[in-house]
């Protein structure tokens, strides 16, 4: 397959999950394989929930239409363009990379499926228990719109076996067994990271509003959601607290509503100080993990400072939110909208599998 025939079947992929949407799901006439494929995804998005309990509806017709966003021919070019040398060369050679992939939101592995098979290389993949089920409904959708990929897709359950180089995506402790069990390996290993956001109190109702997209979208738990606040000394949350208002129907989930009420428990129980809402805890603490419905917040005298303790913090923040305060900012609210070009930890994984050997 060329780089031109791979990119144009992902390009029929977005065309197919852009039918999907929470409000409707329309079939459309032009989208291949519809008569195969369109009344069991459908199904499928409503069973994930009987899979996964926080995968609600809603949260898999959100994953699904940014992928369907992503996977245009616009995007795939603008990707792909700056590795064109790359590409280009002869000597690349087709290695099995192994995936082991995360399941704390719906098709988190999806960039690392897409990039290994983008570059040319063979996916042995070993699915996380608590998404088994929506990835290979789309690597069965992708071997209908081009057959070749049948030898380059492989799910396994049991051990990894027989493969060249590795991206595995886990906890901090997992991540410890992940770096022995293939240190011999060509390997990128994800670890624990957390988002953070940058408040200066002149935040408009609208940002504010936003940020709360940041916090409650999968209900908090991808490594993207802003888990940590930074607030200047005398910061008051009222104006936080009025905007995120309209997130409070995440309280009437019930998974969520659990663990509101125990994590709510255990604070009080340890005569913590906290700021509460009814369905989000706010307590005053360095770490950046939060636990679900709640968020921690940390003052700051200025922001150089707090730029340099970023800095110190890199590898623990995948995002940081905030207006333009830093360089790599990212705007209130799109923190779950991640382009192509945005790698996980800030490893480039095309680079990665073009030149590993």
């Amino acid at each position: 397959m060329t780089l031109e025939t791979k990119k144009s079947v992902f390009v029929e992929l977005g065309k197919f999950l852009s039918q999907f949407s929470e409000e409707q799901s329309v079939q459309k006439s032009d989208v291949l394989y519809n008569d195969i494929f369109f009344e069991d995804f459908k199904k499928l998005i409503h069973l994930s929930q009987s899979h996964n309990g926080w995968y609600t509806p809603e949260q898999v017709y959100f994953a699904l239409q940014s992928w369907a966003e992503a996977l245009t021919d616009e995007n795939l070019e603008k990707w792909l363009s700056q590795y064109e040398a790359d590409f280009a060369q002869n000597d690349i050679k087709e290695k099995t990379v192994a995936l082991i992939l995360a399941g704390n939101i719906p098709l988190v592995g999806f960039h690392d499926f897409l990039s290994v098979l983008i570059t040319g290389n063979k996916a042995l993949i070993k699915t996380s228990s608590n998404d088994q089920h929506l990835l290979p409904f789309l690597a069965k959708y992708l071997i209908a719109v081009d057959e070749s990929l049948k030898d380059k897709i492989t799910f396994v359950e049991g051990k990894l076996e027989n493969f060249d180089a590795v991206i595995a995506t886990g906890s901090n402790n997992t991540s410890r067994y992940f770096e022995y069990y293939f240190k011999d390996k060509p390997s990128i290993i994800r670890k624990n990271r957390n988002s953070a956001a940058i408040l200066t109190g002149k935040e408009t109702h609208e940002e504010l509003e936003q940020l709360g997209e940041d916090i409650f979208r999968y209900f908090g738990l991808g490594c993207r959601n802003v888990s940590k606040l930074f607030v200047p000394k005398g910061y008051s949350f009222d104006a936080f607290f009025q905007a995120i208002f309209k997130y409070q129907d995440v309280i009437h989930y019930e998974k969520y509503a659990n663990n509101y009420d125990y994590n709510k428990a255990v604070f009080l129980m340890s005569n913590f100080k906290l700021l509460d809402n009814g369905f989000l805890t706010l307590k005053e603490d360095s770490s950046y993990a939060s636990p679900i419905s709640s968020v921690f917040y940390e003052y700051y005298e200025n922001l150089e400072e707090l730029q340099k303790r970023l800095e110190t913090d890199s590898e623990q923040i995948q995002c940081i939110v905030g207006t333009n305060l830093t360089s790599d900012t990212i705007a209130f609210g799109e923190t779950q909208k991640p382009q192509l070009w945005d790698y996980a930890d800030n490893v480039d994984t095309i680079t990665f599998l073009l030149t590993t050997k």
